[in-house]
């Protein structure tokens, strides 16, 4: 879906009312905003790069920082507008406080979130009450990312989401065994996120794209690519990785309290995240092709059924279904 420039979809643009000191209040115009204090979103333009830097976050409609974890409202409207149309369903199964969804709505895109937290579930409620001129509907309830029961195979158009990083904040204080924030275990935390991730390719439909935010963590001083492991599971699963986006990080909790502790034992804080744009390969060979460069083939496709297997970083896939394939690929080789 190629765009160059302001999409043909784009917001248009919102006009204000001035008022004393540097505050600003949202008039009832293209948007709907409805009194709303906020930056200005004409202020936003789409990004170019595979770096992302937002040193001043977002705040235009019902957008806050208060819920630790959630993303700039910048991130989701960059991903709405770059990978859906008006009209179209996102889902984000790890709603949090709502910033996808409020975009959606801003954005005239139909949108669900769901959360294992109730208290995340009514905070969103409540920042998606405010008008629009745009007949979009979002909706969000109790959900787990592991059970998409509701949503049929192939069903969504485009999936935002920003899954808790283990442990680092929990939302649930420990009191919720099924939020996966409660899960001090790497292995056991990414064992359980890959049933999500099942779960989000099986729904999202054909040559669309799942867009995921993750970082990384430190136990024993040391380093721990939890957002490579995620990856590496997203793969295996059957997405095609469109993007990897570095997203630079400002104003967390807890930088300052660990400057000193890192110079004194000699390691760097981690200042940014990964958000990987995934696209779902429109058949399974699709993906193994593309990944040893053939762009097309002609081959009798009748009854098949290709299982790919990675049995290593190095090693990419073998194909056993198409015997008469794998001469092709070495020659390709």
């Amino acid at each position: 879906m190629k765009r160059a420039g302001m999409p043909k979809n784009a917001p248009k643009p919102v006009q204000y009312k001035k008022q004393t000191g540097d505050s600003k209040v949202i008039a009832e115009t293209a948007l709907g905003y409805d009194s709303i204090t906020g930056n200005d979103p004409n202020e936003f333009t789409l990004e170019t790069t595979t770096v992302w830097n937002f040193p001043i976050r977002g705040n235009w409609a019902t957008h806050k920082s208060d819920y630790r974890g959630n993303f700039a409202p910048q991130i989701a409207r960059n991903l709405i507008l770059n990978y859906s149309e008006e009209g179209e369903l996102v889902l984000d199964p790890m709603v949090g406080s709502g910033t996808t969804l409020i975009e959606a709505r801003l954005l005239n895109r139909n949108a669900i979130g769901y959360d294992i937290n109730q208290r995340a579930v009514e905070i969103s409620k409540e920042r998606l009450k405010f008008k629009t001129d745009n007949n979009s509907t979002q909706t969000v309830a109790i959900g787990d990312v592991r059970n998409l029961k509701n949503h049929e195979d192939n069903s969504v158009d485009l999936i935002i989401t920003h899954p808790p990083y283990a442990n680092i904040v929990t939302y649930s204080d420990k009191k919720n065994p099924d939020d996966l924030s409660s899960l001090s275990s790497i292995p056991k935390f990414l064992e359980q996120l890959e049933i999500g991730i099942k779960e989000l390719f099986r729904v999202l439909k054909p040559n669309r794209y799942c867009a995921i935010l993750i970082g990384d963590t430190r136990k024993g001083q040391h380093y721990v690519p939890l957002s490579y492991f995620v990856l590496e599971r997203c793969l295996r699963n059957g997405f095609a990785l469109k993007e990897e986006i570095i997203k630079i990080q400002h104003n967390t909790r807890y930088a300052q309290r660990w400057k000193d502790r890192a110079r004194s034992f000699q390691f760097y804080l981690i200042m940014h995240e990964h958000l990987f744009v995934f696209r779902k390969p429109r058949a399974t060979i699709e993906l193994g092709l593309a990944l040893i460069g053939i762009e097309r083939i002609s081959l009798p496709l009748s009854n098949f059924n290709p299982v790919i297997v990675f049995p290593s970083p190095n090693s990419f896939f073998f194909i056993d279904s198409v015997k008469n394939l794998f001469p092709y690929i070495y020659k390709r080789q």
